[in-house]
């Protein structure tokens, strides 16, 4: 037996490390361990409770809107006012939240998961007039390929005209960040850490001027949605046809919903699910966290009543993230756990969109549960966001009001429910002569990275290592899919801002 260590994981969001066993060429065991810590949960203690919704955007750059939206809808519940939001005040929230969503997925997939599929190496000897590929060319021609390493040699199946075409796309896809970022602005004053969403609302009401300019915006991003993500997803997922069988993970999903319809609905609906394609409502009673496994003192507990007290000195400890449970029981959160929510319950346009892609590739649903299958979700995701969006710009009628007026409690708590780009997101607050006591996030990748807990569960992305044949343990490509393919968010894993280190991927047997 050897073993594998990836210290940390590049191109994701923070510091992650990955060790694994290998017997016989395949992995028998597997620990992810979050390496960093901030504590946010920490410095909140004794602020003021309206402080919440711009010091935890502050957890990550990535992820601001998403940690906005929960602690918003978290003092919306403590302040009394979560089911007095105007109409204008709903749609601008998810307008801000949906750009959020575009950019996440795309940069997911085209600056942080697709170079592990996509040879940019074939725009080296690039003779034509396309601009993008003539820069990534001087890209290459200086030796600065910093934004494209680490690569892993030895598996790219794309022709040489696919690779160049995804290769134009890369380019084109940090366009279209950068302009979900403007639309975002236009409601929210700047990306990242907003300021447009609080609690009753938003701070600023539509006019007709800033909906024609996001609109024509949208329109632009939409149709690189339509005509370059959804088949350049497809474009790999033929070629790595092999891929919707490995990484499967867990076989439990979970979702809480996403963007608000009114009266309680979320227009992406959540649930939890399994393999069997059973689906049931979320009881958040239900969640529970782990520190068996991490540098944190204190027992399993119920987010509400949740500890964030580091003992780096724990015995058997190896990682800081803790280890959420839902009914005992690791689930994997993101946009797959969405998809298989709405596939199963018959939600329209998620039925319809999700099978045209499994009739595209000749696959059948339990393909899903895969590394590609979450790629194909997040793909389908953004469009049917992106879709959305022009209805709920077109329902803001500008004059009237965008906030509901609340009180601040001396006494109180609060939860607020939602679903950032990678999975389950919760907030919980609790507030005590006015100022905060506790507050405890639990955030996506805490679900996804978890460790071991009490019973010996692994989390998701140990579980989907497990079984998977590495064919040369000094460039495990094999792990490296897998794992960015649930798009982790160490920042936000940890609560904690990555500080300088180093960029370029460690790789060690032993």
């Amino acid at each position: 037996m050897s073993k594998i260590v990836i210290d940390p994981v590049t191109r994701i969001e923070g510091h992650l490390k990955i060790e694994v066993t290998v017997d016989g060429g395949r992995v028998r065991e597997a620990r992810a361990s979050g390496t960093l810590f901030r504590g946010f949960e920490i410095f909140l203690r004794g602020r003021d409770p309206l402080d919440a919704q711009r010091i935890t955007q502050r957890v990550c750059g990535v992820c601001p809107t998403a940690h906005a939206t929960a602690s918003s809808r978290a003092l919306d519940d403590a302040f009394g006012v979560k089911d007095a939001i105007p109409e204008n005040g709903r749609l601008l929230r998810n307008l801000i939240f949906g750009c959020n969503y575009i950019q996440s997925h795309v940069l997911h997939f085209y600056h942080l998961a697709a170079l592990d599929f996509v040879d940019v190496a074939a725009a080296a000897d690039h003779a034509g007039e396309d601009l993008d590929l003539a820069s990534i060319r001087g890209f290459i021609g200086r030796g600065a390929l910093g934004p494209f390493l680490p690569r892993e040699e030895g598996d790219f199946r794309l022709s040489k005209e696919d690779n160049r075409r995804l290769a134009a796309h890369y380019v084109e896809a940090l366009k279209v960040r950068r302009m979900a970022h403007e639309m975002l602005a236009i409601w929210g004053g700047k990306m990242p850490h907003s300021v447009g969403i609080v609690p009753g609302g938003v701070t600023q009401g539509p006019t007709t001027d800033r909906m024609a300019n996001f609109l024509g915006k949208l329109q632009t991003v939409r149709e690189f949605i339509e005509h370059r993500y959804i088949p350049d997803v497809l474009t790999v997922a033929k070629a790595y046809p092999d891929y919707f069988e490995i990484g499967a993970g867990c076989g439990k999903y979970l979702a809480y919903g996403v963007f608000d319809a009114g009266n309680g609905a979320t227009h992406l609906v959540g649930g939890t699910t399994d393999a069997a394609l059973a689906v049931c409502d979320v009881d958040a009673a239900k969640i529970t966290e782990s520190v068996t496994s991490s540098w944190l003192a204190g027992e399993t507990l119920h987010p509400s009543e949740g500890r964030t007290e580091p003992d780096v000195k724990k015995a058997g400890a190896h990682s800081f993230i803790k280890a959420p449970r839902y009914d005992g029981a690791p689930h994997e959160v993101g946009p797959l756990a969405r998809a298989l929510a709405a596939y199963v319950r018959g939600a329209e346009p998620v039925k319809t969109l999700v099978d045209e892609v499994l009739s595209a590739l000749g696959a059948e649903p339990k393909a899903l549960f895969s590394t590609l299958g979450r790629h194909a979700a997040r793909a389908i995701e953004t469009k049917i966001v992106a879709d959305a969006m022009v209805g709920w710009l077109t329902k803001l009628v500008p004059g009237e009001p965008h906030c509901a007026e609340f009180k601040r409690p001396k006494e109180s708590r609060g939860c607020g429910l939602t679903d950032a780009p990678r999975g389950a997101l919760g907030h919980w607050i609790r507030i005590e002569d006015g100022k905060i006591a506790d507050y405890q996030l639990v955030v996506p990748t805490t679900w996804n990275a978890s460790p071991q807990d009490e019973r010996g569960q692994p989390g998701p992305i140990e579980q989907a290592l497990v079984g998977t044949k590495v064919k040369d343990a000094k460039s495990p490509v094999e792990l490296l899919r897998i794992v960015r393919s649930f798009d982790p968010c160490l920042a936000c894993a940890v609560h904690a801002v990555s500080p300088k280190g180093r960029m370029l991927g460690e790789f060690r047997v032993a």
